[in-house]
């Protein structure tokens, strides 16, 4: 089986790699940056660049001769307030977390239909069901991931493609050192709320779960027959989005306040 992960130099795309390297899949990965000390083959590429990410589809396509599962794992953060959020880095994030999805997915179709179908799996988050105060941008980019994954997976259901958005809650990994940053994370108007956010979003993020955990969710999502549309990690965000579907949205965001706000 040919797999393609984008963003494998770190995280939760890494341990996503070297564990299915080690399941007997054929994977590669797509990413800027070359990792160490990895069990497979990656090719160097800015999947935010719709030419390139083409060429080295066909270069798998060419070599291997199919296509069958492709992660969209790659993403970025911003923290900070929306107030103070440098266009170009909103630009950035979007770019990445979901105009590079649909990207790659709509690039990958031609490949996995000429196969016979395939699986594309998309990284979300629970912050896209669950708004997170100056992680705003994260957040909306997220909730398009899960929209677009449901959606275009109708587009491409005939040809036996299927579309999974699986959503990690706090994950360890070199993520929470890679967020960017607002310059400006100070500022009267609300005080000591956004440091107070950030410390407690990397707090969690710490002490998270595994990357390797989501990375066996993925395998047992690619070994289905017939993937849900939407995966959940963890039990405990299992329940908090549970809880966000038939808790009232004013007491749900109120809950959120006070935790981020």
């Amino acid at each position: 089986m040919i797999v393609i992960i984008t963003g494998a130099s770190s995280g939760i795309g890494l341990a996503t790699a070297n564990f299915l390297t080690e399941k007997g899949y054929k994977v590669y990965g797509l990413s800027r940056r070359l990792p160490e000390n990895s069990k497979f083959e990656n090719l160097s590429c800015d999947i935010t660049d719709y030419d390139a990410v083409l060429q080295k589809l066909n270069y798998i396509f060419e070599k291997e001769g199919k296509i069958d599962v492709l992660i969209n794992n790659a993403g970025m953060g911003i923290a900070g307030a929306i107030e103070h959020t440098e266009n170009e880095n909103i630009q950035k994030i979007f770019d990445l977390n979901i105009l590079a999805v649909i990207n790659c997915s709509k690039l990958v179709v031609p490949f996995m239909r000429a196969g016979g179908g395939g699986k594309i799996i998309n990284i979300s988050s629970v912050a896209g069901v669950i708004p997170i105060p100056f992680q705003t941008c994260y957040s909306v980019t997220k909730s398009a991931v899960d929209m677009f994954s449901m959606a275009f997976g109708l587009e491409v259901k005939d040809f036996k493609i299927q579309l999974t958005s699986i959503m990690p809650g706090d994950t360890k990994s070199s993520f929470v050192d890679n967020r960017v940053k607002n310059k400006l994370l100070e500022d009267e108007n609300y005080k000591t709320r956004i440091e107070s956010s950030i410390k407690k979003m990397e707090k969690d993020e710490r002490k998270g779960m595994s990357p390797l955990c989501v990375s066996k969710v993925i395998y047992k999502t690619i070994r289905k027959k017939k993937s849900p549309s939407r995966i959940t990690v963890g039990f405990n965000y299992k329940l908090i989005v549970f809880l966000s579907k038939i808790l009232p949205r004013k007491f749900m965001l109120y809950v959120i306040k006070k935790i981020y706000g």
